[in-house]
């Protein structure tokens, strides 16, 4: 479902900022404003406003640490998801994953990755049987291609406060794709979504002209459907060895995150 359909894409919006007034808080504010005057449905969690917590606990699982047997994270949040034992607040926000053609991740770039409370929010949400897995009747793995979200786009919004060309190719602090490789591959494509190149606001602390910016961040939202995604290489058609490895005779030499994208 999209914006050439007869029926208005839901988009799911998270965003991690603990300040409302902030940048980030107004980036928010504008482009969903943006795109409910486009026809879209939007679904929030601000995690900050909702008092998300990021930590990953036994009741996750559906157990009593009290008990003392040994937490199994991921074969208890996987049994828990498939019994109806999740914690509420989990529950809750895979509802919105469900309702979403498309999702915006939208957070502050801090030490280099997500801030902790949304490492926390996938880390709770993204678990095994709803995420990922195998499936427990045909043994298919759920990853990539075959992946749960397979349909859905996943897009990041970030600021932060390097300057343009130190995330550039040759930046001191690493090609902006290879350094959030572990959201975009690791997390988006391996759920099966697909990941649109992240929109990105460096030297965000010395911003001389906000509605530039939020126009050409409302450019990139009205392509949300229509832009191309990464091309991440698909694991299930040859491009990988059983060990997933990629193949010797995939681009061979040449070694790091970039072998992932397809020429």
């Amino acid at each position: 479902m999209h914006d050439t359909d007869d029926t208005a894409s839901t988009i799911l919006w998270i965003s991690a900022h603990p300040e409302s007034r902030s940048l980030n808080g107004s980036l928010r504010r504008d482009g969903i404003a943006h795109l409910r005057r486009q026809g879209s449905v939007v679904i929030e969690s601000d995690l900050y406003a909702m008092g998300w917590d990021p930590v990953l606990r036994a009741a996750d699982g559906g157990r009593d640490s009290c008990t003392g047997e040994p937490f199994r994270v991921s074969a208890d949040t996987r049994d828990a998801y498939r019994s109806g034992a999740q914690r509420p607040d989990v529950g809750a926000e895979q509802d919105k994953l469900r309702r979403a053609d498309a999702v915006v991740v939208q957070f502050p770039l801090w030490w280099y990755g997500m801030p902790a409370i949304l490492k926390g929010w996938f880390d709770r949400v993204f678990v095994s049987g709803f995420a990922f897995g195998t499936d427990h009747v045909t043994g298919r793995r759920l990853r990539f291609e075959r992946g749960p979200f397979v349909g859905k786009r996943a897009f990041v919004v970030t600021t932060l406060g390097d300057r343009p060309r130190a995330i550039g190719p040759r930046g001191k602090s690493g090609e902006l794709h290879e350094l959030l490789f572990g959201l975009l591959h690791g997390t988006f494509a391996y759920t099966g979504m697909s990941v649109l190149p992240t929109w990105a606001l460096p030297s965000a602390d010395r911003l001389t002209d906000y509605a530039e910016v939020r126009d050409d961040l409302h450019q990139r939202l009205d392509r949300l459907f229509t832009d191309e995604p990464i091309a991440y290489r698909p694991q299930f058609a040859g491009d990988y060895t059983e060990e997933w490895e990629l193949a010797s005779h995939v681009r061979p030499g040449e070694h790091g995150v970039r072998v992932h994208v397809e020429d």
